[in-house]
């Protein structure tokens, strides 16, 4: 399946039927009254957030989606049936703006959100407009019309943590090692062409959700590379796990990791400021103290401790799940207290 996280169509919810003009016609009740009924009203667009989706890729072919009208009303005081909605499923984490004005409509963050475009309302029957001085009124209102709207849906990814780092940094090994997910893993530059994500087990009661994105390069928030494609789902993240790989003689660690934290300042200031948790990957390829030396050269690089680890022999994986698990736990309980203050 094709990952599209952006695209642009139109949504038409439906418009209301009309009221009826009608008048009550029996044998023994030649002057029955008005009895005409009102027009239901036209269906609605949902948006709805779900589990079940992880890519826009479903509305990638039409580009209108419509809703049904509502039928006008009837005789004998016969309310005309509501217009069916027009329900469009879409990823937790999907944004919807008007494409016109750029406006944010909607952000639909939690399973089962919704946001809904109205139909248009049915329109009034000639019996509500009787009264004592008006006993045959032969008017009635015609249904509003529905709404049509241009929209954009753009989808950032909901993880707790996102893995950064150059193209072959060892971020797909590394989610495959700690989840379930299963990436493209080769030894190749931009073996990863859409993020993954990876539910990671603590123990039996605590998870969290890692993102792999795919390898960002100089000049990724000028569109260089894959990762420029994909910045915006680091978004959303508790804190970054940092990878940096010895393989390359030509540039230090300290350079690579300074690289990186330059493009996400250019793509949000803010950003660099999140946590984040220094990684030395792949040290199965060097020996102890050339480990050790890049390591403390990293370290010094960022002001921060430096995980060696080699996803390949698990060697430093378990103690960078708990890291990672800490700044994801102080999340959670920072936005706890803000709910219950």
């Amino acid at each position: 399946m094709r990952f599209i996280d952006e695209i642009t169509f139109f949504v038409a919810s439906g418009n209301g039927g009309g009221g009826c003009v009608s008048f009550r016609r029996e044998k023994f009740l030649p002057k029955g009254g008005p009895d005409g009924g009102d027009g239901g009203r036209g269906g609605a667009i949902v948006f709805e957030a779900t589990r079940r989706r992880n890519t826009l890729v479903d509305y990638r072919r039409n580009k209108t989606y419509r809703a049904e009208n509502g039928v006008p009303g009837q005789g004998r005081q016969l309310y005309g049936r509501f217009g069916r909605d027009e329900t469009l499923l879409v990823p937790i984490g999907t944004i919807i703006h008007d494409a016109d004005t750029n406006e944010v409509l909607a952000d639909l963050t939690d399973e089962g959100a919704q946001f809904v475009v109205k139909g248009g309302k049915g329109g009034k029957g000639n019996m509500r407009f009787k009264s004592a001085t008006r006993r045959t009124p032969r008017m009635s209102t015609p249904g509003e019309e529905g709404t049509l709207l241009h929209v954009r849906l753009e989808l950032k990814l909901i993880a707790d943590v996102g893995l950064l780092g150059f193209p072959n940094a060892g971020k797909s090994t590394l989610i495959s090692r700690v989840s379930r997910a299963r990436p493209k893993v080769a030894d190749y530059p931009f073996t990863t062409l859409v993020p993954n994500l990876g539910v990671v087990a603590v123990d039996d009661e605590s998870t969290f959700v890692v993102a792999d994105i795919p390898g960002l390069i100089e000049g990724a928030a000028d569109g260089a590379g894959l990762g420029s494609q994909f910045l915006r789902h680091i978004e959303r993240c508790a804190a970054y796990v940092h990878l940096v790989s010895p393989e390359d003689e030509d540039v230090s660690v300290a350079e690579r990791y300074a690289a990186i934290n330059a493009e996400l300042a250019r793509h949000d200031a803010t950003l660099v400021d999140r946590p984040q948790v220094v990684v030395l990957s792949k040290c199965d390829l060097l020996d102890e103290e050339r480990a050790a030396a890049l390591q403390s050269e990293l370290g010094e690089a960022s002001g921060r401790p430096v995980h060696v680890i080699s996803a390949v022999t698990g060697k430093g994986i378990q103690p960078l799940i708990y890291a990672m698990y800490e700044h994801v736990k102080a999340r959670r309980e920072a936005l706890a207290g803000d709910t219950e203050a």
